[in-house]
């Protein structure tokens, strides 16, 4: 097999009854679409999208069995008999393409966070999942025969909806993986202690399911690997899995891997670029060899299909999964099957998208792909009649300017891009070279080569002027003009203190590997995003003696959790001090002054030998500015940093927004109130 060889996945492959086109999967992962705890429209628009690009199974996001797991009512849910007809629809638009569907059924236990429903969290006991989260109710012998009656419930539904098989979820840490762990299951009775007693929760939910729904092709899902002391471990799970399969009818295992739990463990479970690729396939090869005959289901940071397939090509699994991957690119699939694997999206492994806006409670979306969630209502945008040709120029050469470039020569205008710089990518060219962020170069790739294939006309150092746009200037005749020209970042000299680095400057001397940032370095973090913590790892690497001073409450407030455990614990191996609720007071000589923002009190930090100041950026908005106040100018839209500093996931959207609609000025607004 060549490194791009993927046929193995895309041979047709037999799971139990059920017939797959290939051996590619998308994994469950949640979507925040739903409403009422019942899926949408906006669901069935964007599993349909990844049908037809080509996978071959799809499996649900996980669907709570019980409103004790509901959390929110965007979550998916399936509760009494009325949400059949909406999970009919998924069913419908997926198989529709020859895609086989499994609904993933779950209950939360301890996480279930019940402030919206004003419900207790429910769990084998009273341990909250981390430190300042709530407190769950330790569930009864009534409450156990509650969730057990709801899981075959659940799945009889699912099976009147149509689906091809249900998938119940054993671990990240829910529910049952609660009742299974000698970590979170410390209970006396007869659902604790041994390992029988552990199991007996998952064999009577397992049970009722067979019961209730015998006729339905049944998978689980399982964590390989707590990575928790005194918790779950691989050949904990080989024997659990081992003992179920001898009970009951299992499909398949699906091995992924951690808890939901406050820690490093929670980090891994949807590994971010920090990690390696398919750092965790030894858990699907493990599968393959203790428990020969039983399919085995991998997943986690397998980031391309080359990639994926060398874990079937080695027998390591029997079918991939693809999550991210697939949000980035739904068609990924497909583009391989007729020789254009050169044609797809990246996933960067960012997690600022998808889960990211996850954590926020907001509909995911995704850097390099800003149609997620309202696939229906691009396709109908773009399928009206199209408007007449113009002249645009995009200026900015960054990925909101590219994306905006691309999208106007889409909707067929002639696009010119100027770029003042020598090569395109903007900022996010600069932070892949950040050691650990190498990836997000990989949206400039992909950018640079659709332009090269495009008629754009490509212009580096080009620096354009409100005066070359008026009428007689030299760049004259534009009848609209893009802005997306960045921002720049601002610095906050310390006169008599320690020298002082903006954060291109630092970037720069990390290349150079100057003197000054390898000794005491304070750095200010007034953003929490993944500047200040990557530059903070890179100082660190190079022998530096890192201190983050931010003056928000928190470390990294941007940055999610499930990136930030991971974070911390490589922070906590370099020794990082963080010092939260201060703020820069001032400086003289290698003294810096500290001050608490609650208190007003200020400390010292003595030996500094410079200061990395990742203050707030400032849009780079003159031409925009200049122009909208010039009679006679083109028509300006203003995207990206330039409107207003933020990240490239909102730079790609308004880029592909402007791009697309100049002559109709869609917002952001309007395609949400369409996909509604």
């Amino acid at each position: 097999m060549t490194s791009q060889d993927v046929s193995p996945l895309l041979s047709p492959f037999t799971l139990g009854p059920l017939h797959l086109r290939n051996r590619v999967f998308v994994p469950g992962h949640t979507t925040n679409f739903g409403h009422s705890n019942n899926p949408t429209v906006r669901h069935a628009a964007y599993h349909e999208e990844r049908a037809r690009g080509g996978a071959g199974l799809i499996i649900t996001e996980g669907i709570r069995v019980h409103p004790t797991s509901a959390g929110r009512h965007i979550s998916l849910g399936s509760f009494d008999d009325e949400s059949i007809p909406a999970y009919a629809a998924v069913a419908e638009a997926v198989q529709s393409h020859g895609t086989r569907l499994i609904a993933q059924l779950l209950h939360t236990g301890r996480q279930a966070n019940g402030d919206a429903t004003r419900t207790a969290a429910w769990s084998p006991g009273t341990t909250p999942w981390a430190a300042g989260t709530h407190i769950p109710h330790a569930m009864g012998r009534s409450d156990i025969d509650i969730v057990v009656r709801a899981f075959g419930a659940a799945a009889r539904r699912m099976a009147r909806a149509g689906y091809d098989g249900v998938e119940i979820h054993l671990g990240h840490g829910h529910l049952i993986e609660q009742f299974l762990s000698p970590f979170s299951n410390t209970r006396g009775d007869s659902y604790g202690g041994s390992l029988d007693g552990r199991l007996r929760f998952a064999r009577e939910v397992l049970g009722s399911v067979v019961e209730q729904a015998p006729d339905l092709p049944l998978g689980i899902r399982i964590s390989t690997d707590e990575f928790l002391p005194g918790g779950l471990t691989p050949p904990d799970m080989v024997e659990i899995v081992d003992l179920l399969r001898r009970e009951f009818p299992l499909l398949y295992v699906h091995t992924s891997h951690a808890a939901y739990h406050g820690s490093y463990s929670l980090g891994t479970q949807m590994a971010d670029m920090s990690f390696g690729h398919a750092q965790f396939r030894h858990h699907g090869a493990l599968f393959k060899r203790e428990l020969p005959g039983l399919p085995v289901l991998a997943v986690c940071r397998l980031d391309s299909l080359p990639q994926a397939a060398d874990l079937v090509v080695k027998g390591e699994a029997d079918l991939v999964g693809l999550a991210r991957p697939h949000i980035a690119d739904p068609h990924l699939v497909r583009r391989a099957e007729e020789g254009r694997a050169h044609e797809v999206r990246s996933c960067l492994a960012c997690n600022q998208g998808c889960v990211g806006r996850l954590e926020a409670s907001l509909p995911i979306s995704c850097v390099v792909n800003p149609e997620v969630g309202s696939e229906r209502e691009w396709a109908r945008l773009r399928s009206a009649e199209p408007a007449p040709a113009r002249r645009v120029l995009v200026v900015g050469g960054g990925p909101g300017g590219m994306e905006a470039a691309l999208a106007s020569h889409r909707a067929g205008h002639e696009v010119t891009l100027a770029e003042a710089g020598s090569r395109l990518g903007g900022q996010i060219a600069v932070a892949a070279s950040v050691p650990g962020r190498e990836r997000l170069g990989l949206m400039v790739e992909d950018l640079v080569r659709e332009l090269a294939g495009s008629t754009v006309d490509v212009r580096l150092g080009e620096r354009v002027t409100a005066p070359d746009l008026l009428p007689g200037g030299r760049l004259d005749g534009f009848d609209d003009v893009v802005v997306a020209t960045g921002a720049r970042p601002t610095g906050r000299r310390l006169p008599d203190g320690p020298p002082v680095f903006d954060v291109l400057e630092t970037i720069d001397a990390l290349r150079a590997g100057a003197s000054p940032l390898r000794g005491t370095v304070l750095l200010r973090d007034d953003q929490g995003t993944w500047t200040a913590a990557s530059l903070a790892e890179a100082l660190a690497d190079g022998g530096a003696r890192v201190h983050i001073v931010s003056p928000t409450a928190s470390f990294a407030s941007k940055i999610t959790t499930y990136s930030k455990l991971a974070l911390l614990k490589r922070l906590r191996e370099h020794r990082i001090r963080s010092h939260v609720m201060r703020e820069v007071d001032g400086a003289r000589g290698g003294t810096v002054v500290l001050r608490d923002t609650l208190s007003g009190v200020t400390e010292e930090l003595t030996g500094v030998t410079a200061v990395v100041d990742v203050g707030l950026p400032e849009a780079e908005d003159t031409l925009y500015r200049e122009l909208d106040a010039r009679e006679g100018a083109p028509r300006v839209h203003v995207v990206g940093d330039a409107n207003a500093p933020r990240t490239a996931l909102e730079a790609v959207y308004e880029g592909r927004l402007a791009g697309t609609f100049l002559t109709d000025a869609v917002t952001g607004a309007d395609l949400l109130e369409r996909a509604r």
